[in-house]
């Protein structure tokens, strides 16, 4: 069970406070993202805000002043004085701004991955339809655990991060049908070259590694998807995107209030 910091929200046409909703299920957007240290810095907070309200608006939801409304609603509730290693969850529909901050779990070496038929609605936005996804991750330690989501014979995301998969050195990722999020974008200004493929079941066995990229997971490494019997080879290149996350991290700003 994830322990909350805050949960808030509040109505969108004049930010006057409301009973807490988490709008899961909802017609609209959520972006979660790494807040951390003190002061608090916020790891690609540009880029989160940029896609949040970009979807937004493609889900027909328009404020003139949307950016500066959460800007606003997120400096009342981030201290200055706290030491934050949170994740940070804005979530927005037609009538209401929900925000929340929960603790991020580091996930351990010994991580695996659990088959579960299912494909997002639009899984090319970071859209609220995730009410299914969330009653299998209720379930699971997700210091260790995440469900991956099988469309088709198909791997596609897992329930919180995007994946990578290792042959030969050589990096795949699935050809469609999931939202490239922000830490997966980082990372692609890194990679030299990462090859969109199907990513099927029946040809797992040939992978070496499976790595998840997310704020809430940072870059984790696979251990073990029981289902398929497939285990890590090797580590050598989360060891490698591990040492390029940590770059950013440190490089990474203090949060203007």
């Amino acid at each position: 069970m994830a322990t909350y910091l805050l949960k808030k929200s509040y109505q969108l046409k004049d930010l006057k406070q409301i009973k807490f909703q988490d709008l899961w299920g909802d017609h609209g957007i959520f972006t979660t993202m790494w807040i951390f240290g003190k002061p608090a810095k916020i790891l690609f907070f540009n880029n989160h805000l940029r896609n949040l309200i970009l979807s937004l608006k493609k889900y027909q939801i328009k404020k003139k002043s949307l950016k500066a409304d959460i800007l606003k609603i997120i400096n009342i509730n981030i201290s200055k004085k706290k030491k934050y290693n949170h994740l940070l969850r804005i979530a927005i529909n037609k009538k209401t701004i929900s925000i929340s901050l929960r603790k991020r779990v580091k996930p351990k070496l010994n991580f695996n991955l659990k088959l579960v038929k299912l494909k997002r609605e639009k899984p090319e936005f970071k859209n609220l339809k995730y009410k299914k996804i969330l009653s299998y991750l209720s379930k699971l330690d997700n210091s260790q655990s995440d469900v991956v989501l099988v469309s088709n014979k198909k791997l596609l995301e897992t329930g919180t991060s995007n994946l990578i998969f290792v042959k030969d050195q050589k990096f795949f990722t699935p050809k469609k049908d999931y939202y490239e999020g922000n830490t997966y974008k980082f990372f692609k200004t890194k990679i030299r070259k990462i090859i969109k493929k199907d990513i099927l079941l029946k040809e797992i066995k040939n992978y070496d590694e499976i790595l998840l990229l997310g704020s809430g997971k940072g870059v984790a490494s696979v251990k073990t998807i029981n289902e398929l019997k497939w285990k890590r080879k090797n580590l050598k290149k989360f060891k490698l995107l591990s040492k390029q996350y940590d770059a950013v991290i440190n490089k990474c700003n203090s949060y203007k209030f």
